[in-house]
C-alpha cells in the first residue's frame, strides 16, 4: 500500500476558472477572482473586510505592520507553532515571549499569558492548532484589560468556530492559510481578515505596496501614489481562480474529511481504550476538520519507531513542530523559561494521512497497520 501524507484536491471547474483568467489576459492580482473570493469570505463569515495574500506568512506580516510593531515591542506567542507566527513579528523588531501549550491540547496555555505582560507588550497571537479553538473569551478579556491587540493565527482554522464565531474573526485581525497541505488550498495562498474597522483603509494601502492603487482604480483618488509602508502581498489571479473553485466545494471537502476523521477515531478507539495511544478530545468539538488528524504516542522513541514502521510499508505519516523556543535561531534569545507541555507534544504527536481522495479501504489499511504495530507492545 502506498499512501502519501497529503494529496491536494482539485474540484471540477477549477481548470475552467484558470482558463478564464488566461483568456482575459489579466493575470495580476486584485481582479475578478480575487473579488469573488473576498465576497465569499465576507458573506460566509460576516467579515468586515479581507485581503487575499500570497501566504499566511504574508497575512501575518501585514498584521504586524498594521499594529505598528516596532523594535523592542513584545509579542506573546505559543512556542508550539510554525515559524511564520513568530517570524512576522520578529522581522519588525519584536521580542517574542513564548507561552507553553496546555496540558490537554497543543493550543496556548491562557493562564501563562498575563504574567508575561508588561509595558512593552503589544499583542497576543493565539494559534488555533488544527482548527482547535483557543479560549478566545479569556484572551480577549486579557487583551482589553491591558490594551493589547489580538492577532489570530487561524492558518488551520477555516470552518472552525468558537461559540458560534468563525475563528479568525474574533481578534482585531485574523490570518488564514491556503497552502497545499490545508483542506482549502491554492498551492500557496493566505488571507488577512480585518475585524477592526479602523484598520481597513490602511490595510488596503499596505496590501498594495503602500500605495493607493486600489482607491485610484476605483476612481476615488486623483493620483496613484506611495502613502504608507507595505509590500507586494497580492496573489496572482491564477491562484485566486484556483482557490475560488475550492470555495465553491467547501461543504463537500469538509464533509469528506470529517468522514475520514470519524473512521480513524472509530478504528483506533481500542488502542485508545487500553492506553496505548491518546486521541485528544476538545470540549465536544470536531476540531480536526482542516489540517489533519493526530494522536499521541507514549514517548518520543515509540513515535519515531511507529512513523518509520509505517513509512517502510508505504504509509507516510508526520510529526509536527519543534518548539520555537528550542530552535537554533531563537534559543539564545528566549528568556529561559522551561515549557514542558509543548515539548511533550512535539515528542509524541503522530499525524495521519488526511485528504479528499483517501479511500475508505486505505484508511482501514492505515488503522490495521497501526494496530499491528502495537500488537505485543
Amino acid at each position: 500500500m502506498q499512501v502519501p501524507f497529503n494529496k491536494p484536491y482539485t474540484p471540477p471547474g477549477t481548470i475552467e476558472n484558470i482558463k478564464t483568467v488566461i483568456d482575459t489576459g489579466n493575470l495580476a492580482g486584485n481582479g475578478l477572482y480575487t473579488h469573488k473570493c473576498h465576497s465569499f469570505f465576507i458573506n460566509r463569515y460576516k467579515l468586515k473586510a479581507c485581503f487575499l495574500t500570497t501566504s499566511c506568512t504574508d497575512a501575518l506580516e501585514m498584521a504586524s505592520m498594521l499594529i505598528d510593531i516596532k523594535h523592542g515591542d513584545e509579542v506573546i506567542i505559543p512556542s508550539f507553532t510554525f515559524v511564520s507566527t513568530a517570524l512576522a513579528f520578529h522581522r519588525q523588531g519584536a521580542i517574542i515571549r513564548f507561552v507553553d501549550s496546555g496540558k490537554d491540547n497543543p493550543c496556548m496555555d491562557v493562564d501563562q499569558i498575563e504574567p508575561l505582560i508588561n509595558s512593552k507588550t503589544k499583542a497576543i497571537v493565539p494559534v488555533h492548532y488544527l482548527g482547535m479553538a483557543c479560549d478566545m473569551e479569556r484572551i480577549m478579556m486579557i487583551a482589553m484589560k491591558h490594551g493589547l491587540y489580538v492577532v489570530e493565527d487561524a492558518a488551520h482554522a477555516i470552518e472552525s468556530s468558537y461559540k458560534g464565531h468563525q475563528l479568525g474573526t474574533i481578534g482585531h485581525l485574523g490570518c488564514f492559510s491556503f497552502h497545499e497541505t490545508k483542506a482549502i488550498q491554492c498551492g500557496e495562498g493566505g488571507l488577512l481578515a480585518v475585524n477592526d474597522e479602523s484598520m481597513i483603509e490602511r490595510a488596503e494601502l499596505i496590501w498594495e505596496k503602500g500605495t493607493n492603487r486600489s482607491e485610484f482604480l476605483r476612481g476615488k483618488a486623483d493620483f496613484y501614489e506611495w502613502k504608507d509602508n507595505g509590500s507586494s502581498f497580492l496573489p496572482s489571479e491564477l491562484n485566486a481562480a484556483y482557490l475560488y473553485g475550492q470555495l465553491l466545494c467547501i461543504d463537500k471537502i469538509y464533509g469528506k474529511r470529517l468522514e475520514i476523521v470519524k473512521q480513524y477515531k472509530e478504528g483506533l478507539k481500542e488502542l485508545r481504550g487500553i492506553g496505548k495511544i491518546i486521541i485528544p478530545s476538545f470540549d465536544g468539538q470536531l476540531p480536526f476538520n482542516d489540517n489533519g488528524f493526530y494522536f499521541l504516542c507514549r514517548n518520543y522513541e515509540e513515535k519515531t519507531e511507529l512513523i518509520s514502521y509505517l513509512e517502510k510499508l508505504g504509509i507516510i505519516c508526520k510529526s509536527h513542530y519543534l518548539p520555537l523556543h528550542l530552535s537554533r535561531y531563537y534559543y539564545s534569545k528566549h528568556d529561559g523559561r522551561i515549557l514542558p507541555n509543548c515539548i511533550s507534544y512535539s515528542d509524541r504527536i503522530v499525524r495521519l494521512p488526511l485528504f479528499n481522495d483517501l479511500k475508505k479501504e486505505e484508511a482501514l489499511g492505515i488503522i490495521a497497520t497501526i494496530i499491528s504495530f502495537y500488537s505485543g507492545k
